[in-house]
């Protein structure tokens, strides 16, 4: 008789783990106050403008600039920081797609650089390697909530005059030896998409310290308009990518309780790590103590080797089916998505067939040991997992030692 859930056995846990997105009543008052307002979008209104001041201190930052969503926030700070045509900028090749999409979109070159296993995070060490003449900035992705090694990447940047964009989409409340991130760069991107951390369902943030960035990135996200001018007067090409006021609400409320979710996901994440240390096969990445993380993702490292060979995705089917929504994290580097591959870009050929570049790429050629080995033994577990209590946190082992003492069942 099968032992194993994925072959009709009885799975190690039936409930759900905590319902996401969190909410409670504060939501729902301040989206009423929003709605009997009757002024729903952010021009005449006010929510929009109280969550950017208490995000720039919850950050550390002096501005922030709430936007329509994730991706935007880095397009707009791409063309805060002047990056055009002929233009490069290197991105890590284990990240999501919209890291280097929003620099084809300022018609500029992503180059990839490679990451390092310790924290799935771009490899400081690889980038520059990477710097040409063309080199006018860094996106840094704090990949699952995990900051950055921020110093050798501030060194680098200073060395060739560099902005650092810091991609904190994953990283709402996290810090690198004390300082927030979106605080340590040039400028620090946010997404409010439904699966972060904070969330309104879709959104974003752009944080600065610098002044004049900032003005430029409100300019453009609000139509090329100056404050102080007529409603009439655009003043340089943008668009409208403003945030309306109800989701601006329920971040007001996200935010009022985010610093107590990050200390619940922390204590979960080391009681997790403790018990991983009992099993051999699936290890925790496990941050030194300079690293807060936010925990938007559980990193695990998966060894078939310790479960008689057995695939990956075979493990991730026989963990759902106990009951463990462990997600088999990204199955290929950036190099290989299709638009990469086939150069899918502008219609003219853009950013690469341009007169301001004119330079042969072929993505085709790039290859990463660290990025190709992080798809191969990457886990993840959603942050939601991680507001379970102990109880909840035990069933990830138990499944796990379930899976490893039955795999024959599997493997035969």
């Amino acid at each position: 008789m099968a032992k194993l859930a994925v072959n009709g056995g009885t799975p190690v846990r039936n409930s759900e783990f905590p319902a996401w997105p969190i909410y409670d009543n504060r939501e729902r008052e301040l989206l009423l106050e929003v709605l009997e307002s009757r002024k729903w979008g952010r021009i005449g209104a006010n929510k929009n403008e109280e969550f950017e001041k208490l995000l720039a201190e919850f950050q550390h930052t002096k501005y922030a600039t709430t936007v329509c969503n994730g991706t935007i926030a880095l397009r707009i700070a791409l063309f805060a920081a002047g990056i055009g045509p002929g233009d490069e900028v290197i991105v890590p090749s284990y990240t999501f797609v919209a890291t280097a999409t929003s620099v084809i979109e300022a018609n500029a070159v992503p180059v990839m650089a490679d990451i390092e296993l310790d924290t799935f995070n771009i490899d400081a060490d690889s980038i520059e390697s990477l710097i040409t003449e063309r080199t006018k900035a860094i996106i840094p992705v704090h990949f699952g909530g995990a900051p950055v090694n921020m110093d050798k990447i501030l060194q680098i940047a200073k060395k060739y005059k560099l902005v650092v964009i810091e991609d904190a989409a994953q990283a709402q409340g996290s810090e690198w030896n004390g300082r927030r991130v979106g605080s340590i760069g040039d400028m620090g991107t946010f997404s409010f998409q439904l699966s972060k951390n904070m969330t309104a369902g879709e959104g974003g943030a752009i944080v600065t310290n610098n002044e004049k960035f900032s003005e430029t990135i409100k300019r453009f996200h609000n139509c090329g308009r100056k404050p102080g001018y007529p409603w009439y007067l655009h003043f340089e090409i943008s668009g409208n990518y403003r945030l309306s006021e109800f989701q601006a609400a329920i971040l007001l409320a996200q935010l009022e309780r985010e610093e107590e979710n990050i200390n619940k996901r922390t204590e979960s994440s080391k009681y997790l790590n403790q018990l991983l240390e009992t099993v051999k096969g699936v290890d925790a990445v496990v941050y030194p103590d300079n690293i807060k993380s936010s925990y938007y993702l559980y990193i695990l490292k998966y060894d078939k080797k310790e479960f008689d060979g057995l695939p990956k995705e075979k493990f991730v089917e026989a963990m759902n089916s106990e009951g463990i929504p462990i997600l088999a994290g990204y199955p290929f580097p950036l190099y290989k998505q299709p638009i990469f591959k086939d150069k899918k870009f502008w219609k003219s050929g853009c950013p690469i067939v341009c007169d301001y570049y004119a330079k042969e790429v072929n993505y085709e050629q790039v290859y990463h040991p660290g990025a190709e080995k992080a798809c191969d033994i990457g886990l993840w577990l959603p942050n939601n997992v991680m507001h379970g209590e102990k109880n909840d946190i035990d069933d990830i082992m138990t499944a796990i030692n379930k899976i490893k003492q039955n795999v024959r069942e599997i493997r035969g």
